[in-house]
């Protein structure tokens, strides 16, 4: 059941709780323009890691998003940090003059930041889709890595996290993080079993009451059901996951029909913020992993939180009791 994994139920799961000095075994996706300071510290608050999501913004902003985020918890937060960000060179130092602790990182390689980073005792989490990259990330001295399968919301990678997890954890000698495709115990159950240490959360943290999107987008997550989500850019290779909609459906058009990158732009510029500000559902990008079909209300993350993990000791209970009849 993979290298981190006890026989012992109270056990299992608590090693990313004790790694980061949190409650429960969950990181918070570090959504942008979502992942705000406000919203960080109320998952930090109630019991995971809350990350403040730097896409989207700017040095300054940052700063001001971690101020606040230090303002309104006293719990473990990090930062998640878009490696293509102009002012990238100027966060990671932020990230240090804050003392920040821990970072998550995506959209490239971290490696000429992480001696800056060790040097002040943070700990780094790249945000990898193939084991070819994650193997890159364990040699520059990363602490693990977030594997995260095509079924999450967002820019996705191409393998699903049942079949990339395994072959991850196989390869790598530092813990594995399971992201895309959990929203409940039982899929968190199914993460632990493939040898992770925990796991990160974004969509079903969209369903939250302290999540800072429009009402219109958390409707559209609420009403989605299962195959309401489409990936757009597959063929430009900037793939996107996102509920179907307007937009979605004519850039998916336009992009079979041979439209260059330029053409597609005009679809997606500025449509996520239209999303998350305006409540734009129809030229919106609603950002939203598969599991969107398994939400049907609105809950503080606490509860959220709580009963992901109750239901995971009870199915990981209800297996033990399965094997003890066979």
């Amino acid at each position: 059941m993979g290298r981190y994994i006890s026989a012992d139920i109270e056990e299992l799961g608590m090693k990313l709780n004790e790694m980061l000095g949190i409650e429960y075994p969950f990181i918070q996706g570090g959504m942008a323009n979502i992942a705000t300071g406000t919203f960080a510290a109320a998952v930090s608050n109630a019991g995971g890691l809350g990350l403040i999501g730097a896409g989207g913004m700017n040095t300054e902003m940052l700063r001001e998003e971690i101020r606040t985020a230090k303002r309104l918890t006293d719990k473990p937060f990090g930062v998640n940090l878009m490696l293509m960000n102009p002012c990238v060179d100027e966060m990671a130092e932020l990230l240090v003059e804050e003392d920040i602790k821990i970072v998550t990182t995506g959209a490239g390689n971290p490696g000429k930041y992480i001696p800056m980073w060790k040097e002040h005792g943070m700990k780094v989490f790249p945000v990898v889709s193939s084991t070819v990259l994650a193997k890159r990330m364990e040699r520059s001295g990363v602490d693990g890595v977030i594997a995260e399968g095509t079924e999450s919301g967002g820019h996705v990678g191409e393998m699903t996290t049942m079949a990339l997890i395994p072959q991850m954890e196989e390869a790598l000698d530092i813990p594995v993080i399971a992201a895309g495709g959990i929203a409940g115990g039982k899929q968190l159950a199914a993460a632990f079993a493939l040898g992770c240490i925990g796991v990160q959360i974004g969509t079903c943290l969209l369903a939250s009451e302290e999540c800072p999107i429009h009402e219109n987008y958390k409707a559209a997550v609420l009403k989605a059901k299962d195959n309401d989500t489409i990936v757009t850019g597959r063929i430009a290779g900037t793939p996107v996951r996102i509920l179907k909609n307007a937009m979605a459906r004519e850039y998916v058009k336009q992009e079979k029909a041979g439209a260059d990158k330029m053409e597609l732009e005009k679809f997606t510029l500025g449509s996520l913020r239209r999303a998350v500000f305006e409540g734009d559902t129809k030229t919106g990008s609603l950002m939203a992993g598969q599991v969107a079909g398994q939400l049907h209300e609105i809950r503080p993350i606490r509860v959220i939180f709580e009963e992901m993990y109750e239901q995971y000791k009870e199915t990981v209970k209800k297996l033990a009791g399965d094997l003890d009849e066979d």
